[in-house]
Order: C-alpha cells, then structure tokens, then sequence
C-alpha cells in the first residue's frame, strides 16, 4: 500500500481551503492509503497523471473536485512513498507543478524544493549586473567550501550575482530550504565551520557517511526531512492529522530560529526580542523542550503576563511533547503574579486579599484628600509604582536618595517627606484591610524566596515569554525563583508590543544578558501588507528596549507572506459598523475559515456588547477569550485590546478605532503634569492597537464611526481598502 507524506508547502494551503475543498482533500487521501500501487495509476476517481514539460519527471497531479488538484511527487525507485506537496485551482496546479524540481541536498541529504525556472530566468541578467558591482556578498567564500555546506550547481551560479542582503532574500521563495538558510547564516557573518555545525551536522543523518549516495531515495529523503515533512503511517493518524487546527503547526520552528533555542548552553541569562509574528514563543517553548532534556529530573518554570496567555502556552508546549505526561509534569506554567501568590502562601501560609486598579486609585484619592497634597491619585500611583516598588524603597532615608529617572517633574526634599507620608499611609490602609496589590505581593515573594532555600521547588530554569510589560517586582521574583548561573533566565519579548506601564533595568536586578541576546527580524505570521500598515501606527517615537538601558527599532523586520492590504473603513455610525463588521465576519466564513480562527476586538466592553448581541441574531456563534474557550471550542473570538496580546487568528476584525478610545483620555497623563510620562502613555496607547492588527495572520478589518484615531496613517478610507 503507498505510504502518504505532507510537505509544509501542503499545510499552508490546506489551511485556507473552503469545507467541501477540504472534505475532498480527506476522500482523496484516504483512497490513496486503500489502494495498491497498481490500483492507485488505474483508479478514475483520483485520476492520477504526469504533468507535461514538468521540470520534475516525478511531478504528478490528481483529482480533488472538478476545480481543485493535488499536486503528488511519485516515487520512481521502486518505494512506494508519495508526498503531496499542494491543493491548488485546477487551472493553476500543472504551471506550480511544472516549475519546481525536488531535490536531495548533498550536505544534510534532506529533501529540498527550488522553482527551477525562476533561478534560470534570473541568473543571466544578475550575471550582468554582477560583473559590474563594486563588491559581492559572498565573495569571501570558495566554490569549494560552499558545495560542502551543500551548495549545488545551479544554486551557486545564482549565489554569484548576488550583492547584497536583500538580493539574498528576493531568492528566499526560489532557492532550496537548507542552502537558502547556509546562505543566510554566511551573510549574517558566520563563519563556514559555524554553518557546518549549526545546519549541516544537525540535520545530517548520523549515520551517512559523506560519500554515500545510497541513501539518495526518495523514501530516505523524506525520512530525513522531519523538519518541513509529515509522514503518516496509518488510516487513523492521517483523519487525526487532517483534524488538527492549523494552531497546531504554529509550534514549528522553522530553522532559522533553531540556532537560538537548540543552543546548548547559556552562560548566564539569555535574552530573545523580535516584532510580532517572528515567533518568540515558539522559540520559548522549543527551549523548554531543550532545557528538559539535559537532566532527567530538571524542573522549568514557564511564565507569562496573562491567564490566557499561560492556557495557550500550555496547550502548545503539550502538542510540542506530543503529550508526554512525564515532561509535562516537569513545567509549570503560570503567570508571574500566580507564582507570588502560590510562593507567598507556601512560604507564609496565607495570602492577602488583592485588589485591582481601580480599587487602588480610590484608595490614593483618599489618601491625597487625606493630605491635601497638589498631586493626583495618577501622580501618587506612578510614583508609587515607577520608585517606589521599582527600587524597593523602603524608608523616607532611601526615598531621598533615590533615582526618579523617567519621571517628568521634579521633586525636592521637602516635597518628597510629604510624598512620603502619602506612600505610609497608602501601605497602612492595605495592611488595616489586609489587602495587597498584585505588585506589592510580588515584592513579597522576591523578599521570600531570597531567604528561603530554592531546593523547595526545584526549578532550574526558568523561561519567560511576553517579558516586555514585567515590573521591576516581577523580575525580582523570577530572578530569586531560580539559582544564578548557565541556562538560568531565557527570556523573549518585544517593546513594541508594551501594552503596560512598566520600566526596566536588567542589568539593576542582576539579570545582565549582554553577549547572550538574540533578535528575530523575520515575521511567519502576518502578511507584508499587514504588517507594513500596522508597522506605521507605531509612529516615530523611540521605544526603550528591554534592558531599559537603550532603544530598540523595527529596522529591518519584514514578512516574506503576501496576500490583501487591511480593510480600513469609517462609518456614519456605530449601528453601521457593526453591521459591516457582521458581514465581515459571514464573508470570512463563506470562505472556510473557522469561526474559532477569527477575532473581534474593541477597546472597551461596551461595543464588544453590540458585536455579541449581532453575531447572535444572525446565529453566528462567537465566545469571549476571557472565558479562557479551547481549541475545540466553535465560535468567533471577542477581546478588548488588551486581552489580543500574545494571541493570532487567521481573521481580526479591529472596531471603534476612535479618537476618544484610541488613545483613550484616562489613560494619558496630562502634559502639564509629568511631559515625560505623558510621552510614555501615549506610546503606549498607540502599542496596544498596534498589537491588536499583528493579531491577524491572512485578513486584517479595522473601522470606526466619527472622528478617527490619530493613530492611523494618513490614508483615507478608500485608498487603503
């Protein structure tokens, strides 16, 4: 019977396939595991033919529908091992099949794919301009020491044109896989050996020896090529396969990445920034997946900012084990603050009531009424939070002393004794209500843990995703959960995606990454013309980088996807923008897509509300992500803003994009009282709706009634749709 493989190529078509495409792909794939090799080139039903003038003898096509063909390369050395490489319409199917020629890498022996008559098309006119240009990229590099790293012919001809980065990275989509990522590292300054051990060796069968061409079937090809092909064995695993969500291939790493999570040791703290969509947590989980592997019994402690966010981390990292429950049993992911909570009470045998923001800001209103002070609630708030728990102030002696560095209004001595006694008495009326903030309890914690024997939980490691809205506390508590030393820190985030108030400095807490950092550039999620659009809400505002030591910049952050600009439309009112938000979200599911892969988000609950109560008169099913819904759960996802963080869906729908919610009045410190903080909540505003659209992985709508937000870049309405 054939043996049926799925190359990546497949899955990212497979995805977007409307229902009946998708039940015919499965009819189709279950006749090829039911027939014999002899049946299978005589059966109509599949219809399984050569494809003319193909540059690839092995290419063949068969029948999904009357309008959709699978794109099959068939064995030609007697195994029986077939792998569908694409679904695409008829018409276009033999023209993407007659293009492209698979072939076995001499270097890692993987299978690897090249559009043949791009690379011809191209090569002569670059020869041309090559001879003339000034220096070429790779120039430094023998022909000898690049065909062992795997480099073959045709591909090397073409390597010699090339002048700089982005000429390299024009031939990403035409060159094979494993010499495409030999060429990057080599352009990125690594040196030959390096590429050799990080690529080559790592993917290299450990048993071939560097002559041996035996292996050179199609059938060992594939066996060595897990990292871009599937292989099914049987009936069952392919109907359980075809059933996965396409959330369960957003744990691949693709190879470029696999450098910083698969490295072997750390020493010290490492650290891993990158825009949305470059794939941070992916990274994260595939160093949780490593750092298990070096005990048999080392523990890691994987956090994250939200409740939701750890739910999603912890259905990936299962699927990444393929649900090995004694790995699992060795993680813990929680948040930051459950990890206070859970110290505290094990360490102290209670925990104080905690209270939110908003009851925290009544309890400073009483305060500065109390005092009479000329300051506001907010100002006593971010002095509270921005000094006081940054710095771990204890006393007015310390108070006096201590750095207000970010702070926009200046303080003398006599102003910060009565700060001070606003600080006593804010503490005061919690320890009288027995009540904590989240921070404060944090705080808590890291005093805890500093004095208690770490053998208690055992961690070795810990790792930590979304790192970018951590507070100073917060850090204090993950750097004393775990003893100094190699692999003790990994962290990953990205300042622009800095959805909350909070500044950092590592190095200050002990947590100094400098040698030991990595940034991602590459954007797997959305498509360039999303990510272009939403790239601009941004601004040209400096964004401090994780350290809090220096800034961070988006130079050169890029996608290699393509599909549709986002949607961008105003409406007369906001009954009228629901509608075509609804109508929307019918058109997406005409299309196939799931309603679980697609989003709604609004800044404030109230519109979320409408959104609600309109899918559901037209019996569209939708579900709120606070309700933590699982995979399995149907329904459009509805969020604020703030709740899209660290989440991605095939579709988002962005509403309310107002000039009162975007940016949003109360959250802004007025100019007159603190400039600096003032700069700092406005960029952060315009963070979280630049998080809500690099949700959006194919299609991005955003809309809003009466004036828009600032924010958005000067296009009108039309030009952008």
């Amino acid at each position: 019977m054939p043996q049926l493989a799925f190359a990546n190529s497949f899955w990212e078509s497979y995805d977007v396939l409307e229902k009946p495409v998708k039940a015919g792909v499965r009819k189709a794939m279950a006749k090829f595991q039911q027939l014999s090799i002899a049946e299978l080139h005589a059966d109509k039903g599949l219809h399984l033919e050569s494809v003319n003038n193909a540059r690839d003898a092995r290419m063949r096509t068969i029948r999904i529908n009357d309008f959709w063909r699978g794109v099959v390369l068939a064995p030609d050395d007697g195994t029986d091992t077939f792998l569908l490489l694409n679904v695409v319409p008829h018409d276009e199917a033999y023209g993407w099949a007659a293009k492209r020629l698979y072939t076995i890498n001499s270097a890692t022996r993987a299978l690897e794919v090249r559009n043949v008559v791009a690379i011809e098309q191209l090569t002569p006119a670059l020869e041309q301009a090559a001879a003339t240009a000034s220096s070429l990229l790779f120039a430094g590099h023998s022909d000898k020491v690049l065909r062992q790293l795997g480099i073959d012919d045709q591909v090397l001809r073409a390597v010699r044109t090339i002048i700089d980065k982005p000429q390299l990275e024009a031939f990403s989509s035409l060159f094979p896989e494993d010499q495409f990522e030999v060429l990057q590292y080599l352009a990125e300054g690594f040196t030959p050996d390096d590429v050799y051990r990080d690529i080559v060796a790592e993917r290299r069968p450990a048993d071939t020896d560097a002559d041996d061409r035996t292996v050179d079937s199609l059938a060992m090809a594939i066996a060595n090529t897990t990292s871009r092909i599937t292989l099914v064995s049987s009936a069952d695993e392919l109907s359980e396969i075809l059933d996965k969500p396409f959330a369960a291939w957003r744990v691949f790493l693709h190879p470029s990445q696999r450098r910083v999570a698969y490295r072997a040791s750390y020493n010290g703290p490492a650290q891993v920034t990158g825009g949305p969509g470059t794939g941070k947590t992916v990274v994260a989980l595939h160093r949780v997946k490593h750092l298990l592997t070096r005990s048999p019994d080392s523990r890691v402690l994987l956090t994250t900012y939200t409740t939701a966010l750890a739910g999603t981390l912890r259905e990936h990292l299962a699927l990444l084990l393929d649900g090995d429950a004694e790995r699992l049993a060795r993680v813990e992911v929680t948040t930051v603050n459950a990890f206070a909570v859970r110290t505290v009470r094990n360490l102290v045998g209670r925990v104080p009531s905690l209270i939110g923001d908003a009851d925290e800001r009544q309890i400073w209103r009483r305060v500065r009424r109390q005092l009479d002070l000329p300051w506001t609630e907010q100002f006593l708030a971010q002095e509270h939070r921005h000094v006081i728990l940054a710095q771990r102030v204890d006393d007015l002696a310390a108070y006096q002393k201590a750095s207000r560095r970010g702070r926009g209004s200046a303080l003398g001595p006599r102003q910060r004794e009565q700060v001070w006694q606003a600080m006593e008495m804010f503490r005061a009326e919690l320890g009288a209500a027995g009540a904590s903030t989240h921070l404060r309890l944090c705080s808590e914690a890291a005093r805890l843990l500093g004095e208690a024997d770490l053998s208690t939980h055992g961690f070795a490691h810990v790792v930590v995703d979304e790192a970018q809205d951590l507070h100073p506390a917060q850090w204090r508590v993950l750097r004393a959960a775990v003893p100094k030393g190699p692999n003790d820190l990994f962290i990953t985030g990205d300042p622009h995606q800095r959805i909350y108030d909070s500044r950092v400095s590592l190095g200050a807490l002990g947590i100094a990454t400098a040698g030991r950092s990595a940034r991602l550039r590459i954007n797997y999620r959305s498509t360039e013309e999303i990510l272009a659009w939403s790239t601009g809400l941004l601004g040209s505002s400096p964004t401090e980088d994780l350290s809090g030591d220096g800034s961070d910049s988006l130079a050169g952050y890029r996608s290699l996807l393509h599909g549709t600009r986002p949607h961008v439309a105003e409406h007369p009112t906001e009954q009228a923008e629901v509608a075509a938000l609804v109508e929307r979200v019918r058109e997406w599911i005409k299309q196939g897509v799931r309603p679980s892969e697609i989003a709604v988000c609004t800044r404030f609950n109230l519109l979320l509300d409408r959104v609600h109560e309109a899918l559901a008169e037209l019996g569209v099913p939708a579900v709120r992500v606070k309700e933590q819904p699982g995979a399995d759960v149907d329904g459009v996802r509805l969020a604020t803003m703030h709740a899209m963080k660290g989440l991605e869906f095939r579709c988002v729908a962005v509403l309310g994009v107002t000039a009162k919610a975007v940016p949003f009045a109360k959250e802004i410190t007025p100019a007159e009282v603190d400039r600096i903080q003032h700069d700092s909540d406005l960029l952060r505003e315009r963070c979280v709706l630049f998080v809500a659209c690099t949700r959006a992985r194919e299609a991005l709508h955003l809309s809003w009634s009466g004036p828009g937000s600032p924010f958005l870049p000067t296009l009108s309405p039309s030009r952008v749709r």
